[in-house]
């Protein structure tokens, strides 16, 4: 069973489902002005390395990092198929973007997710993600939560 995390645009059909599954399940849980979404055409920009995690060929998983242009970049969209759940491709996706942040010189990776989602709040603590407040255009929220790790 092997997995495989690669750069790949996300523009393609396994991707468009994994994000319709994504957008259903954030709208299940928050309002409209809590979930910060972001669409393939944003996650098609130069700033965004776009990620795809591949279990035995099928697209089961995806990240991008959205580069900020201050030494930091932030994880949207990370995705994976409720049917891979339990082969740690979450965690892979996380090594995957931090491998990549380190190697482009990023000093930290920061993320905006919800209270309602425990398994990835603890995903991100376990990897060593902190608490911190807002940072670019985010607002404060009660259902959001912001987290760093530094990476350089």
């Amino acid at each position: 069973m092997s997995v495989v995390i690669e750069k790949e645009p996300p523009r393609q059909p396994g991707v468009l489902r994994l994000l319709e599954q994504s957008d259903a399940y954030a709208q299940s849980l928050y309002p409209a002005e809590s979930n910060h979404l972001v669409d393939v055409s944003t996650l098609e920009k130069p700033s965004v390395a776009f990620f795809v995690a591949r279990h035995e060929g099928q697209i089961v998983g995806c990240c991008a990092l959205v580069d900020a242009g201050d030494g930091t970049a932030e994880i949207k969209r990370m995705f994976v198929d409720p049917q891979a759940r339990g082969l740690k491709i979450g965690r892979k996706l996380l090594e995957g973007v931090e491998s990549h942040g380190r190697d482009t010189g990023l000093s930290a990776i920061r993320l905006e997710t919800g209270i309602y989602q425990p398994e990835a709040i603890g995903l991100y603590r376990t990897a060593g993600y902190v608490e911190i407040g807002p940072f670019g255009s985010y607002q404060p929220d009660p259902l959001s939560l912001f987290m760093e790790k530094k990476i350089g």
